[in-house]
């Protein structure tokens, strides 16, 4: 997903979405195409929100899940964040992914992923 060209690999479940450069342009367009069965993997705290308000599954890039009960937090607190880079404070940004983020983004994955199967009886799209 993406508002430019990027190339993507050759394969038959690989599809390459250019949409306009409007402001949450690729964001929009995966709320409106993402339910339940599906795994959105964002950074982005809103997109988070309304993807799981679709039924989709979330996870943060560092392998956290967003759930129905931690994205109240998550939005909270990027509020504030928001609201102290606003009055000059400097935040800084997200932490370099670790060793460990990488082990627990794809054991939370591997989770999701089985939890899926068995809800629709072993079969993936």
């Amino acid at each position: 997903m993406a508002n430019s060209f990027i190339n993507v690999p050759r394969d038959p479940r690989i599809e390459r979405v250019v949409v306009t450069d409007s402001f949450d342009a690729a964001d929009n367009w995966i709320v409106e195409h993402v339910g339940e069965g599906d795994i959105v993997i964002t950074g982005d705290i809103p997109l988070a929100d309304r993807s799981l308000k679709k039924g989709a599954a979330v996870i943060g890039n560092t392998g956290v899940a967003f759930t129905a009960s931690s994205i109240g937090m998550a939005m909270a607190n990027r509020e504030l964040l928001s609201n102290l880079r606003a009055m000059g404070e400097i935040t800084g940004g997200p932490k370099p992914m670790a060793a460990r983020d990488r082990s627990r983004f794809l054991s939370t994955l591997d989770e999701i992923i089985q939890k899926i199967r068995r809800t629709r009886g072993g079969k993936t799209r």
